[in-house]
């Protein structure tokens, strides 16, 4: 199987983050992974990315959260990686309220470790909603992230 470790990030999410179906500890979870096709060097990646997710979550200040009246500008190695559709789309969901400036920047970080040059606005989306599952006050946010996930983009009312 040729996957890549965003492919095994929504894996996981989809079929491990609830609390009644995780595996006991990370070796089951592995040989879980492995036994659904995905390479052991990708399943590690996935796993080291995540603990990089959690460690940095811990480390999220309240100092950048008020984005209002401030943009965004995106380096050029950033402006690589995240297209056009996927910087504005991270603006989008600045505007509507789902991203602070804080969950964006760690949105970037983390969408700037993955190892993957074809990176699109759907990955981007499943790294928001991973960003968003465990901030504390973020439940609302993230519910609007998984329905625009799974039920497509509403449109926006004039």
């Amino acid at each position: 199987m040729n996957e890549n470790l965003i492919d095994v990030l929504i894996f996981i999410y989809e079929n491990y983050m609830d609390a009644d179906n995780q595996p006991q500890d990370q070796i089951l979870l592995e040989e879980e992974l492995a036994k659904a096709g995905f390479s052991t060097e990708e399943i590690h990646k996935a796993f080291d990315w995540l603990d990089e997710l959690a460690w940095r979550q811990g480390s999220l200040t309240e100092a950048a959260t008020d984005s209002r009246h401030s943009a965004r500008i995106f380096t050029d190695q950033e402006q690589q990686r995240l297209d056009l559709e996927t910087r504005g789309m991270l603006l989008y969901l600045e505007q509507i309220g789902i991203l602070d400036a804080a969950s964006r920047e760690l949105v970037i970080e983390r969408a700037m470790a993955l190892d993957t040059e074809d990176l699109t606005a759907d990955d981007v989306k499943w790294i928001v909603l991973l960003v968003l599952l465990n901030q504390p006050g973020q439940e609302s946010a993230f519910a609007l992230m998984e329905e625009m996930i799974y039920n497509g983009d509403q449109e926006p009312l004039h």
